[in-house]
């Protein structure tokens, strides 16, 4: 019986470690597809995929010029309505920084020529 049991977790590990190639490979052809490369981040990949897709609808629907200030409003609005307060959104095509952010929380991301910087803090209320 223990024969069978390690080839079920041998197996079990094969299988694994092929829909992680497979999730890694979709996540790669979608970055190319939207223009993106990551520069630095600890966000879930979920979070990072809605990222892009909402960066590359919103330059993409603004004619001409890139509004940054406009793009950066819209995906802080985008996650804070979605993964709740407090997040953080600098756009710009060149720009410094150096921020504290939440484990799980921060993006540091180009599309196209713009650079976006997306990162949540902590909230804690204020006591009276």
């Amino acid at each position: 019986m223990e024969g069978a049991e390690e080839e079920l977790e041998r197996r079990s590990k094969f299988l694994s470690s092929l829909i992680q190639k497979k999730k890694a490979e979709e996540q790669q052809q979608q970055k190319e597809s939207l223009n993106v490369r990551v520069r630095a981040s600890d966000m879930p990949i979920p979070l990072q995929s809605r990222a892009f897709r909402c960066a590359r609808e919103l330059i993409d629907s603004m004619p001409g010029k890139l509004d940054s200030k406009r793009l950066a409003l819209a995906l802080k609005k985008e996650f804070d309505s979605l993964y709740g307060p407090a997040w953080h959104c600098i756009v710009g095509t060149s720009f410094g920084s150096y921020v504290t952010h939440s484990i799980g929380g921060f993006l540091y991301f180009s599309i196209d020529k713009v650079y976006v910087l997306l990162f949540r803090t902590a909230v804690e209320p204020l006591d009276h």
